[in-house]
Order: C-alpha cells, then sequence, then structure tokens
C-alpha cells in the first residue's frame, strides 16, 4: 500500500509541474475581501424572489432521481452480463452537463433537458451500486423460503428485506446529489439555483451569492425533515406534474439530431454545399476529420484532464489524511470541537464543485488553480467524513498512546488506511469527471474543447469529444478497479464514493 501511495504521489508531483497554475486576477485580494463581506451579510431577503428556482432544483432532482433508480434498478437485474456492465459504465461516464449539452439541441433549454441530464447517467450508477449490493446481500435467508418458490417471490421476500436498508440510504444519499447536479444545471441556462448564482457571481453581487447558498445549504440540511419514504410518491408525481406543463419535443428535432446532425462533417458537406441535405460516406475524409479533432482537441484535452485529476487525486488525500481525525472521537474527545469540524466538512462536500471553482476563478482567474482547490475540498470532505466514521469503529486497546500524535500514526491510520485508499480510488473515476467538465469555465481540460464545439453548434465535433471522454473515464474507472482487488482493499461503505 505504501508504495502504491508513494508513487501516485510521485505522479502528483510531476503533475503540478506539468499544470497551468497563477493567478492572473489584477488585485486577488481586493475581491476575495468583496466575497468575504458578501458571506457575512447575506441578502437574505432577495430568496423571496427565487422560490420558482429553488422549486425548479428540487422537482428537477425528484423527476431526475426517479428515471435513474428505476433504469437503474431495471440495469442492475442483468449486471452480470457484460454489455450491460459497459452500458451502465459509459452512460455514467458522461457527466450530467455533458449530458445537458447533448439534449439542448433535441429538447432544448426546458425542463426534460435537466431531468434526462440527471436521470440517465444516474441510471448507470444505480445499476452498478445496486448490483454490488445484490451480490453482498446475506443470502441466507433465502433458505427458509419453501421448496419450488418462484424467482419473483424469492427475491421479494428473501432479498429485498435485507438489502432495504441498504438501497434506501444509498438512494436518499443519491437524491441528495441529485440536487447538487440540478443546482449546477442552472449555469447552463435551465431556471435552477445555479442559474442565479452564475449571475450574481458574474455581476459582482457578492450578498445575493451567499444568500443562495446558504438557502441551498438549508435545503440540503432539512431532507432529513421532510423528505420521507411514504411521502415520496407524492413528491415524485407532483414533480413530473409540474414540469409537463413546460415540456415541447418535436419528433422532428429528434430525429433530424440522431440521424444527420451528429454525423461527421464530411458526410453532410456536400449536401448542405449544394442545398440537397444529401448525406455521403467519403471515408478518407471522416476518417481525416476524426483524427484532426482527436490530435488538436481530444488529446490535449484529455492530457490536461488528466494532469488535473493527478494532483486533485493526491491533493484530497493529503486533505483527508489532515482532517478525517477532526470528527473521529479517538483523536478528538472534545464533542464541541467535533461538531464545528463536521459541520465544516458538511458544507465543503454540499457545496458543488462547478460552484466552487466558479467562485475561485472570479478570484484568480482562468488557470487550473480554482479547479483543483475546488474538486480537492470537495472531494477531500466526502472522504473525510467516510473515513472518520470508519477510524469511529476502531477498539483502541486499553495500552493505546495517550497523544494524540502518535494514537494517529501507530493507531488510527494502520487500521484504517486499507478503507481509505478504497474510498479514495473509489473517488478517482469521479474526479476525472468533475475535472473534465471543469473545462467549460476556460480551463484546458477536454470540457473547454467540447462547450468551444457546442458554441460553435459543431455538434458532430462535441459528440466525438464526448465519447472520448467517455472512454476516458471508463479506462480510469478499470484502472481504480485492477488498483483495489490488487491491494485487496475492501470497499465496505464505498456506495457513497459513487457520486
Amino acid at each position: 500500500m505504501l508504495k502504491v501511495s508513494l508513487t501516485f504521489l510521485a505522479v502528483a508531483l510531476l503533475c503540478l509541474g506539468l499544470a497551468d497554475i497563477e493567478v492572473t486576477t489584477l488585485n486577488p485580494w481586493q475581491e476575495i475581501e468583496r466575497i468575504g463581506s458578501g458571506f457575512v451579510t447575506p441578502d437574505m431577503p432577495v430568496l423571496l424572489g427565487f422560490r420558482d428556482a429553488i422549486l425548479n432544483t428540487v422537482t428537477f432532482a425528484f423527476c431526475g432521481i426517479a428515471i435513474g433508480l428505476g433504469f437503474g434498478s431495471v440495469l442492475a437485474l442483468f449486471f452480470q452480463y457484460t454489455p450491460v456492465r459497459l452500458f451502465c459504465a459509459f452512460i455514467r461516464a458522461i457527466h450530467e452537463i455533458f449530458w445537458a449539452f447533448l439534449f439542448l439541441p433535441v429538447v432544448g433549454l426546458n425542463p426534460v433537458c435537466g431531468v434526462l441530464a440527471i436521470g440517465i447517467p444516474y441510471a448507470g450508477v444505480f445499476g452498478k451500486v445496486f448490483a454490488e449490493i445484490l451480490q453482498e446481500a446475506d443470502q441466507r435467508p433465502q433458505e427458509g423460503l419453501p421448496a419450488g418458490t418462484n424467482r419473483l417471490s424469492r427475491f421479494l421476500y428473501g432479498v429485498v428485506p435485507v438489502i432495504y436498508d441498504d438501497l434506501k440510504g444509498y438512494t436518499s444519499y443519491r437524491f441528495e446529489c441529485a440536487l447538487r447536479s440540478s443546482a449546477i444545471l442552472g449555469f447552463i441556462g435551465l431556471p435552477t439555483l445555479g442559474y442565479h448564482l452564475e449571475t450574481a457571481f458574474r455581476e459582482g453581487m457578492y450578498s445575493v451569492a451567499p444568500a443562495l447558498l446558504y438557502a441551498f445549504y438549508l435545503l440540503i440540511a432539512s431532507l432529513r425533515y421532510w423528505v420521507k419514504p411514504k411521502l415520496v410518491i407524492i413528491y415524485v408525481t407532483a414533480s413530473f406534474a409540474l414540469i409537463s406543463t413546460e415540456v415541447n419535443i418535436s419528433l422532428q428535432n429528434i430525429t433530424r439530431f440522431l440521424t444527420y446532425e451528429i454525423l461527421p462533417w464530411p458526410m453532410r458537406r456536400e449536401g448542405i454545399l449544394s442545398g440537397t441535405g444529401e448525406v455521403t460516406l467519403p471515408l478518407r475524409q471522416v476518417w481525416q476529420w476524426g483524427v484532426d479533432i482527436f490530435a488538436n482537441e481530444a488529446l490535449p484535452g484529455m492530457w490536461n484532464t488528466v494532469v488535473l485529476t493527478q494532483v486533485v487525486l493526491a491533493g484530497s488525500a493529503i486533505f483527508t489524511l489532515l482532517c478525517f481525525g477532526s470528527i473521529c472521537r479517538h483523536l478528538m474527545p472534545q464533542r464541541p470541537l467535533r461538531g464545528l469540524a463536521h459541520y465544516g466538512l458538511i458544507v465543503l462536500r454540499t457545496t458543488p464543485e462547478y460552484i466552487m471553482a466558479y467562485a475561485f476563478l472570479q478570484m484568480w482567474g482562468p488557470s487550473m488553480l480554482p479547479a483543483i482547490v475546488a474538486i480537492t475540498l470537495h472531494n477531500g470532505a466526502i472522504l473525510s467524513y467516510l473515513t472518520g466514521k470508519n477510524a469511529d469503529l476502531v477498539e483502541l486497546p486499553m495500552d493505546a498512546p495517550r497523544k494524540r500524535r502518535n494514537r494517529y500514526l501507530y493507531e488510527i491510520l494502520p487500521r484504517v488506511y486499507g478503507q481509505f485508499l478504497a474510498f479514495l480510488f473509489y473517488r478517482w473515476e469521479v474526479m476525472m469527471r468533475e475535472s473534465a467538465m471543469l473545462g467549460i469555465l476556460g480551463i484546458f481540460t477536454i470540457g473547454f474543447f467540447i462547450d468551444s464545439a457546442i458554441a460553435a453548434d459543431k455538434l458532430d465535433k462535441a459528440v466525438l469529444l464526448i465519447v472520448f471522454t467517455a472512454f476516458l473515464n471508463m479506462g480510469i474507472d478499470s484502472i481504480s478497479q485492477l488498483i483495489r482487488k490488487r491491494l485487496r482493499v475492501t470497499t465496505g461503505a464505498a456506495y457513497t464514493c459513487q457520486a
């Protein structure tokens, strides 16, 4: 484990030297002071004017999670088949914002775009996680069922009661993730909280932006009080009813997108120039078109994505190792201090990394620095929470060191390090998706080139770049699985890491 950790640290240091890290704003401290002042003096009354945005954030999340849960549950039952596993890996490898980019030309800027952008990748995530839960479920209750019980009954009475708590717990956590996804979809124009956050930051309204963030924190914190299992069906039904009034889907647009607009430009060139709309198949030109995009955009974009990912992977690990002790009862016996640290981690992991990166971008200018800090803080907070909770389960011997430093180094860290690596490598794929996605903020990861292609109305190029992104993420996920198997680290409660 130590050898692998040092290897990844060395790679991260090398990548840090290659990363574009600089502060380009003329007076970043003045901007930091203005933002800090805004967080201390938020304009809370302005929230009354954003009720529709808050409602849209919730309804998009409920509809998206319902679609993801429904299709993901079916995929989980057939996850043992290779085509299903590859399909789940592919759809979850594409970030929600990129899915929204794909749906914008088809359905337009309406709720369907946001709901599908959340539901499709979440179906892949649910499929994988539920399949793992089913695989790890205790099989003994099925032995008590009468002989000849059909497969459906065995599943309903012998499996569901055993895995129900795990399913409910993960679905609850995934809904929190859906709220974050719904919020950041506002940054591409959908009418959620992110839309108004982007406007507030861009126009320097630093008392309005914190008010919106505080409303979002309150929304997340209050989930346990109003999202009850018995009421979920009502919430989902009401959410679909609300968005149905704004649905406007054209079958013609869908057909044109799938059969014409995403075809490589060389196949459409002659038809567009002649005005006939004819599609040809010039294989040499199509091949050259793909090679040019790969060499000039995909390759440098993927390289920068990998560089950024490796830096934040190590950064998140260091953040976790430094901070998880602040919420561990063995290392921080003072309950008030543990509580304060716990709430600090809640804020960091609740704040979408896109929003943090956007705020840091206003302070420091466009480079990898805002993305590095944002992704590190967000993922480090999640990993610190999971590792800290795991450390609480450790039973210390009677002769455990009294000094916290010695207790940390010789008792706690050796016992949780394997599980910590499992958590970290589970997050690796997520960090890669986040690094790619933050390119739409002007950072030169592959998301930058996808955003540029969408802005130039080159949907064929955007689709090809998104496919490259998906395969890159699938590759990282495969490497992560191989490393975990080689180290023989258990996944345990790592379902929470599949955010």
